[in-house]
Parts: C-alpha cells; structure tokens; sequence
C-alpha cells in the first residue's frame, strides 16, 4: 500500500465506525483493554505517527456504541447487567485474538475495523433480546428493576408500573388437609425494593383480619375445616407507597376424603383361609402293595403245614 494508503484506511474506518451500537464502554473491563491497547501494543504494531489518530477513533467507536436508534422493540437506552456482560466478553474475547495474533500496520485496522463492524452487530442482538425478554418481564404489578443507561453509565432503578391486581385463583382442598397459598411470581426474586409478603382474611362485609406477613411468599394452614373456606387476599408490599402485586385466593373446602383400609399382601382373613383350604387340590397318592420279605414266606408255610397235620391226625383219632 503506498504512502497514503494507511491514511485512508483509517479514515475508512472512523467512517465505519461512528453509527456503531452498544454501551459496553460502560464496563470497565473495557475501558482497561483499550488504555491497555494503546499504552502496549500499538508503540511496537503501528507507526507513530498513526498511533495516536487510530486510538482515538477506536475509543470514539466503542463510545458511540450508546447511539443506537430509540426502538420500542429493539432498544430504549438501556440494558441490564447481563446484556452488558454479555457484549463486554465478546468484544474482549476479539480484541485478545487480534493482539495475540500480532497483527501489525494496516492488517491490524484491517482486523481491528472488521471486528468492531461484527461487534456491533453482536450488541445490537444483545440489546433486541433484552428489550423482548428482559426489559420490565412483568406482567402485573410494580417491578423495581436495576438498570444501566448506557448515555451515561449510570446505573438506576427503573420502575415498571402495570395493574397491581394479579388476578385471583381457586383453591380446593379436602377437610383436615393442608391449605397452601403462593403468592410468588417469576420476577419477585429479580425485583428491588420489595418488602413483606401479608395475608389476609377477607369476609363477607369486605373487612379484613392479617393471618401471617413476612419474607415467605407461601400461606400454609394445617388440617383446615369448613370454616376455613372463603377468600384470602395477599399483597407484596415496596419501598414505595402502593404495593407491588396483589393476588386474591378463594379457598373451597371439600368433605373428608373417604380412605378403604386395604389389608396388608401377608394377611388373609379368616374366609380367605377357609376357601383356600378348599380350593386347594390334594396331590393323588398311590399305595404300592409291599412284598413280603422270604422269612415271612418260610413262617407261613410251615404254619400251614402244621395246621393241616393237626386236622390230618384229628380226623384219624375219630375214624379209629
């Protein structure tokens, strides 16, 4: 490139970079990287004379971040502590990869120039999502949400006013059961400024008696009866003079839930036993006759022989 070459690039790239967006010059992460780039790399990675022209334009480039277009959907000017954490680490994790790559002259703007035109490309997707998803998430009541305005780096507390009334809900439970009633919604835990969580007994000429406040969300009433049944009013309180969510609960009692005893898989009753007696089947049992041993055998003949000699010589004494 010749002797104007260098020049023009750098003018190529204040051009580039002023309509950048972002606020992450907000982070002093940031702000140490880049006093740390011109203090240390560009005295041996550029000329001297260009030293001092490139870094202000960078600085100048990472400032007018803040100066993305007011958009409902995309970007109010604002972001949280995660959005900036978010863009300050992608654009340190680029600005290491340059130095480490030892680029020098005009392939570091060039590298330096591409890097900032992807980086705040890489805010601008940043902030859209916070202001979709994260900016005042809120549905109902007041939401005290910390907040970073990148015009000025100044980090406050933006109220996110909407209905403190957040709807109400039917609860039944079963006599002499537990009653449970939460109060907590998703962005309690994200908000600032919240105080006590109080319930309250509402009856039927709209007076009202405290049953319980403090830092639990969660209303439990053991063993409940139909006296219990009717509705409850809980309200988070704030800093503030009106309260942050309000949430009605109308609790149903419902009779005693009728329990069978079921007997134990190792007992049986006594009608149980007797018809398992009989439905039991008794294995078929077949007698073998037994054979006589031969001592036996020898005793019965000469018995016999003996018996038929008596009758022999019986007969003879009546014939003589």
């Amino acid at each position: 490139m010749g002797p104007w070459g260098l020049p023009l690039l750098v003018a190529t790239l204040a051009g580039c970079l002023f309509p950048a967006r972002g606020c992450v010059i907000c982070d002093p992460k940031v702000r140490e990287a880049l006093n740390s780039l011109e203090a240390d790399y560009l005295p041996g990675h550029l000329e001297a004379n260009h030293q001092k022209k490139v870094m202000e334009k960078i600085k100048q480039a990472v400032e007018d971040f803040k100066d993305l277009p007011i958009d409902e959907d995309s970007y109010m000017g604002v972001v949280d502590e995660a959005t900036l954490e978010k863009a300050s680490w992608s654009l340190l994790k680029d600005m290491k990869r340059i130095t480490d790559s030892d680029a020098k002259g005009e392939l570091f703007v060039k590298e330096m120039l591409w890097m900032l035109h992807l980086a705040k490309n890489t805010f601008a997707s940043y902030a859209a999502q916070f202001q979709k998803e994260a900016f005042c998430p809120n549905k109902c009541g007041l939401m005290l949400q910390p907040l970073i305005w990148c015009s000025t780096c100044q980090k406050q507390v933006h109220a996110c006013r909407k209905s403190k009334n957040c709807g109400e809900r039917e609860v039944k439970v079963h006599q002499m059961e537990d009653m449970i009633l939460d109060c907590e919604l998703n962005w309690h835990k994200i908000s600032q400024g919240l105080t006590d969580y109080s319930f309250y007994r509402v009856w039927k000429n709209n007076s009202e008696t405290l049953v319980s406040r403090g830092k639990e969300p969660i209303l439990t009433k053991t063993m409940v009866r139909p006296k219990d049944a009717g509705t409850y009013r809980c309200e988070l309180g704030s800093i503030q003079s009106s309260p942050a969510t309000i949430i009605y609960f109308h609790v149903t009692v419902l009779p005693k839930r009728i329990q069978e005893e079921i007997p134990s898989p190792n007992t049986e009753t006594q009608d149980e036993t007797a018809l398992g007696e009989v439905a039991v089947d008794l294995p078929h049992i077949t007698v073998e006759p037994q054979t006589p041993e031969p001592e036996q055998l020898l005793r019965r003949r000469l018995f016999r022989v003996l018996i038929w000699g008596l009758v022999v010589l019986t007969v003879c004494v009546l014939i003589a």
